[in-house]
């Protein structure tokens, strides 16, 4: 008796090579989506620290000139305290700048008017005025409008 083979007994079982690299195709797709949304997290987790500590910044600068007397606010910034109205501030103490905080206070008799902008290092070679005038555009950190007064 002579038995009949067919074409499934004689070929191999397992995976041909078009189906291990759309095997490939599909995972690499998948690992490049958690890839994307891993730096996009890096990136979020960045940019909150860094407004986070320019919201500190600002904050701190404000309640340093609540503590000042009238006469100290009417001559701020005053360098024989250490004021600057334009500072260039470096948090971490590498050497390197981080922030830019500009200070605009304004006497309204018996009222100051105050804003604190916190700019990244990058706006270093902006002038105050331009910073102070359109700082949407300068990538403004954080802003602190409010009122001191005595």
């Amino acid at each position: 008796m002579v038995q009949k083979t067919t074409e499934a007994q004689v070929r191999p079982k397992g995976f041909s090579l078009i189906e291990v690299l759309i095997g490939v195709f599909l995972i690499a797709v998948a690992v490049l989506g958690l890839v994307q949304l891993y730096l996009m997290g890096i990136m979020n987790t960045t940019r909150s620290s860094e407004i986070a500590n320019a919201v500190f910044l600002a904050q701190q600068e404000v309640d340093y000139l609540r503590t000042l007397t009238n006469s100290e606010l009417s001559t701020f910034p005053d360098v024989t305290r250490g004021e600057s109205s334009d500072e260039m501030i470096d948090v971490n103490v590498d050497g390197t700048p981080d922030y830019r905080r500009v200070v605009v206070l304004t006497n309204l008799s018996p009222t100051y008017d105050l804003e604190v902008l916190v700019f990244p290092a990058t706006e270093a070679q902006a002038t105050a005025s331009d910073l102070i005038a359109n700082p949407q555009a300068n990538r403004v950190r954080a802003r602190i409008d409010t009122v001191i007064s005595r």
